[in-house]
């Protein structure tokens, strides 16, 4: 690959290729594209990745054996709006300064020059398709690959929190960090991320409420939050009320649209002190009624002899005969 230093694009999706990430690709810096997806590559990405391509667009590595932390010289590559490195073990915390990935920052309406972004790229590597996985399934994008722009971080061994920065990608349509063990609170203003289509932060320890500013997310069409920590009332809007229970299980959350109603202070009312008297009123009532019984049947009985002589008189006689056939039965010394 040393002599190919003008390929603009490499798809290698779907060998058996293995090894580490190959170092014979630091020569090919005029790479827009690069697909490595499905694949069994291990080790850690290098730190010239960030530095050799500076204008990478496509950056698809899932599906393979990649490990060790995320270098922060990914945070150099300007151009890239397709990142997606889902189904690895990669470990660490998410960089801080992925917020720094300029084509995702500015939302793209139409295939315009923008002097702050290299686009000679149309020319060529626009009319290719790339597979991006977003909504939960697995999408070709070809011609309009130009304004779509997608993270996808899920099925990893990130730790930390959400990078508050991740808020100032306001291009950014697909969001999916899922399947980590990401703790922390989802930054309050992730609704500056206007055109989000699609967010998935499934399974993992995420705590607090949802943000308000999800509400401001009027392009949002598909969400998952389930299985986190997450607590408190579902923020009302036009959007959030119309996903399936689903997207919101796992949780302590409540109001619409799941059938969990809140309390005054929007949390899920606590009914421990109510089942603690209802369980205590079961058990009086259980003595009550268990003393009752004794009562009924002993007085039945004893009743019967005290008050008809007929019956007192044979019980008597029951009792002497008992009494004759077991001494007859006793050894005699």
């Amino acid at each position: 690959m040393e002599v190919l230093s003008s390929l603009l694009s490499l798809d290698l999706r779907r060998n058996r290729l293995n090894g580490p990430f190959p170092s014979s690709l630091e020569n090919c810096t005029k790479l827009h594209k690069i697909d490595l997806a499905e694949n069994e590559f291990i080790g850690k990405l290098p730190s010239w990745l960030g530095m050799r391509f500076p204008t990478l667009i496509v950056l698809i590595l899932r599906s393979n054996k990649f490990d060790g932390e995320l270098p922060q010289e990914l945070c150099d590559l300007k151009d890239l709006q397709i990142l997606d490195l889902a189904n690895n073990t990669f470990v660490g915390i998410i960089p801080r300064c992925i917020g720094n990935l300029s084509a995702m920052v500015k939302e793209k309406k139409e295939l315009e020059y923008d002097e702050d972004l290299n686009y000679s790229y149309y020319i060529g590597v626009l009319i290719e398709s790339a597979m991006v996985t977003t909504k939960g399934n697995m999408y070709p994008y070809d011609t309009i690959l130009a304004l779509f722009t997608s993270m996808d971080m899920s099925s990893n061994n990130l730790s930390g929190d959400i990078p508050i920065s991740v808020t100032r990608l306001a291009g950014l349509r697909s969001f999916n960090l899922s399947k980590n063990n990401l703790i922390g609170r989802i930054p309050n203003d992730i609704g500056d991320m206007k055109v989000l289509e699609s967010v998935d932060l499934s399974e993992n320890q995420l705590y607090g409420q949802i943000p308000q500013s999800f509400s401001s997310l009027t392009t949002l069409s598909y969400l998952n939050l389930s299985d986190n920590n997450l607590s408190g009332m579902i923020p009302l809007s036009t959007q959030l009320q119309t996903f399936d229970p689903t997207s919101f299980q796992g949780n302590k959350l409540c109001g619409l649209p799941l059938l969990v109603n809140c309390s005054s202070d929007g949390n899920i009312p606590n009914h421990k002190h109510e089942d603690d008297e209802s369980d205590k009123d079961e058990v009086d009532w259980f003595y009550i009624s268990m003393a009752i019984g004794f009562a009924l049947s002993f007085w039945g009985v004893c009743g019967s002899l005290l008050f008809k002589r007929s019956w007192r008189h044979a019980y008597f006689r029951f009792l002497d005969r008992s009494w004759e056939m077991l001494l007859a039965k006793l050894p005699v010394c």
